[in-house]
C-alpha cells in the first residue's frame, strides 16, 4: 500500500528542497564557527563566554524541538515547518546587526528554532518514500550537514576575513527567504494528524530552563569562579529542575498526555539507543569544531596561528569526511545493516579523537579531523534509521523531535566543555606595544589534549551502547523475518 502511494517525482523534489533547508541552516552555523575568536575580541569576551553563542542556540533548540514536533503532529508538519522557516529567516537577518553581546545571545537563542527544521523535514520525508528507500534519503539529508560545513567554512571565513563576521549573516538572508517561499508554495501537507493531543508546554519550558542554567554555568564558570555561589546555584538549580521535569513528565503521561520525554517511545530499545548515541555524536561534533577552531587560530607555538580564512579552509576536511561517508553509508546500509556501520563509525570517530589528542602537526591535524568527520557521518546516517524504521508514522513527529532534543542536548554541552578546557589550561604571553605591555592568554597543548580525550571516551561509550541495538536492516533481519513468516505459515501440529 505504501508503494502505491509513492510519487517519485514529488518525493525527489521534497528531498531536494528539504536537503537545501538543512544545507542553509548548516551554512549559517558553520560560517559562525571560524569567527568566534573575532566575535570574542569585538565584544571583549573570553573563550568560554563566547561559546555561549553556540550553546544558547542549542539550548533553545532543545526546548523548541519537542514543541514544534508535537505541533506538526497536530496541525500539519508543512504548516509548522513554514512558520519555523519564517521565524528563522527573521532572526538570521537580525543577528547580523547585533549592537552588543547580550543582544546577540538573545537573538541566537530565538534563532535556535532553526534546529526544529531537521526533525520536521525527516518526518515529512518519511511519508514520501517506501520503507526500503528511507536509508538512502536519510543519508542524503545527513550528507547536507557536511556539504553545509564544506561550503560555509571557506566561504563564511572568506567573507568574515575581508568584510567582518556580520557580513556572513547578511549573505545568508536571500537564500533563506527563497527556500521559505518555495516550501510554503510547493510542499504538500502531511497526511498524518493527531488532533486530540495537547502540547506539553510546561515540560518543554522546564527542560529549556534546566539546560539554560547548566549551560550558562558551564560557560561562565571560569570567569565567575567554579566555587562561586552564582555558579554553584545555577548548576544545582539546573539539575534540580531537570529531575523535576522528568518526574512531571511521568505524571503527565499517566494522566493521558503525550510528554516531550515519551516514556512509551523511550521504552523502545532502538529509540533510546538512537537518542543516546546521537547525543554523544552531537557533543563530539561541537566540541571538535570549537577546539579545532582555536587550535588553528591560536598563535604559534601554542597553535597554528592561522587567519579566519585559513581556519575555515583547515576545517574543510572534517566536512569532507561527512560528505563522502554519508551517501556511502546510505547506499550499503540496507544490505549491511545499521549496527555494523554504526559500530564502525563509533570506532573510527574514537580513533580520530584519540589521534587528535596527541596534538599533531598541522597536516596530521587535518587528516585526523577527516577521520573524525567520517566516523560521525557513519553514525548519523545509520543510527537515525533505528527510529525512522521502528516508530509508527503517526508518532514520527514526536519521535524525531524527541531525538532532536537528545542530539541537541549533547551538542549544547560540547561547546561549553571545550570552552572550559581551553580556559583552564592556558599560557600567558606579554607583548610590548606602543602604549605599553599587554598580556594575552592562549590555550596550551594540555587544553587541546583533554578536549579530544573527552570526546574519545564519549565515543567509546557510544560504541558500547550501539551493541545493544536491535537490528532492523540487512541480511540478518531479512533472514529473521523469513523464519518468522515460515513459522507463522506452518500448520499447528495435530493433537
Amino acid at each position: 500500500m505504501e508503494v502505491e502511494k509513492y510519487d517519485k517525482k514529488y518525493a525527489d523534489f521534497t528531498l531536494i528542497l528539504l536537503s537545501a533547508l538543512v544545507l542553509i541552516v548548516m551554512y549559517v552555523e558553520g560560517m559562525l564557527t571560524p569567527s568566534l575568536p573575532s566575535i570574542a575580541q569585538s565584544f571583549n569576551k573570553t573563550i568560554d563566554q563566547v561559546s555561549l553563542l553556540l550553546s544558547v542556540y542549542l539550548v533553545s533548540g532543545i526546548a523548541l524541538s519537542p514543541v514544534m514536533g508535537k505541533l506538526g503532529d497536530i496541525y500539519g508538519k508543512k504548516k509548522i515547518l513554514s512558520i519555523v522557516i519564517i521565524i528563522y529567516a527573521v532572526m538570521v537577518s537580525v543577528t547580523g546587526f547585533s549592537p552588543n553581546f547580550t543582544f546577540m545571545v538573545i537573538s541566537r537563542g530565538i534563532q535556535g528554532i532553526g534546529l526544529t527544521i531537521m526533525p520536521l523535514a525527516m518526518s515529512l520525508m518519511r511519508e514520501q518514500y517506501p520503507r526500503e528507500m528511507i536509508p538512502k534519503a536519510q543519508a542524503l539529508l545527513s550528507a547536507m550537514f557536511g556539504v553545509g560545513f564544506a561550503v560555509s567554512l571557506p566561504l563564511g571565513s572568506l567573507v568574515s576575513n575581508d568584510f567582518g563576521w556580520r557580513a556572513t549573516y547578511h549573505t545568508a538572508i536571500p537564500f533563506i527567504v527563497i527556500l521559505a517561499v518555495v516550501t510554503i508554495i510547493k510542499i504538500r501537507e502531511s497526511s498524518y494528524r493527531k488532533k486530540n493531543v495537547r502540547v506539553d508546554a510546561v515540560g518543554s519550558a522546564m527542560l529549556g530552563i534546566s539546560m539554560a542554567l547548566i549551560v550558562l554555568a558551564l560557560s561562565e564558570g571560569t570567569s565567575w569562579g567554579w566555587t562561586s555561589i552564582s555558579i554553584l546555584s545555577m548548576l544545582i538549580s539546573g539539575f534540580a529542575v531537570f529531575v523535576a521535569d522528568l518526574y512531571y513528565e511521568r505524571i503527565y503521561q499517566r494522566r493521558g498526555g503525550e510528554p516531550i520525554f515519551d516514556y512509551r517511545l523511550l521504552g523502545e530499545r532502538n529509540v533510546m539507543i538512537s537518542n543516546i548515541v546521537l547525543s554523544i555524536s552531537g557533543m563530539g561534533m561541537f566540541l571538535a569544531m570549537q577546539a579545532l577552531t582555536y587550535k588553528f587560530e591560536t598563535p604559534t607555538p601554542y597553535g597554528n596561528g592561522l587567519s579566519i580564512l585559513g581556519t575555515g579552509l583547515s576545517l574543510v576536511p572534517f566536512a569532507l569526511g561527512i560528505i563522502i561517508f554519508s551517501p556511502l553509508t546510505g547506499s550499503i546500509i540496507s544490505k549491511v545493516g545499521v549496527k555494523p556501520i554504526a559500530i564502525a563509525g563509533a570506532v573510527v570517530a574514537a580513533v580520530g579523537f584519540l589521534l587528535e589528542g596527541t596534538v599533531p602537526d598541522y597536516l596530521l591535524t587535518m587528516v585526523y579531523e577527516f577521520i573524525i568527520g567520517s566516523g560521525i557521518s557513519m553514525i548519523n546516517a545509520s543510527v537515525i534509521n533505528l527510529i525512522i524504521l521502528t516508530v509508527d508514522p503517526k508518532d514520527m513527529g514526536l519521535a524525531t523531535s524527541m531525538n532532536s532534543t537528545f542530539r541537541t542536548l549533547g551538542s549544547s554541552l560540547g561547546a561549553p566543555i571545550s570552552g572550559i578546557m581551553l580556559s583552564l589550561y592556558t599560557v600567558t604571553e606579554v607583548v610590548k606595544t606602543s602604549s605599553g605591555t599587554v598580556s594575552f592568554a592562549f590555550p596550551d597543548r594540555t587544553a587541546f589534549f583533554y578536549s579530544f580525550v573527552i570526546s574519545f571516551a564519549a565515543f567509546i561509550a557510544a560504541l558500547i551502547v550501539t551493541f545493544m541495538a536491535r537490528e532492523i536492516l540487512g541480511k540478518r533481519t531479512a533472514g529473521r523475518k523469513l523464519t518468522e513468516s515460515v513459522e507463522m505459515a506452518e500448520p499447528a501440529p495435530a493433537k
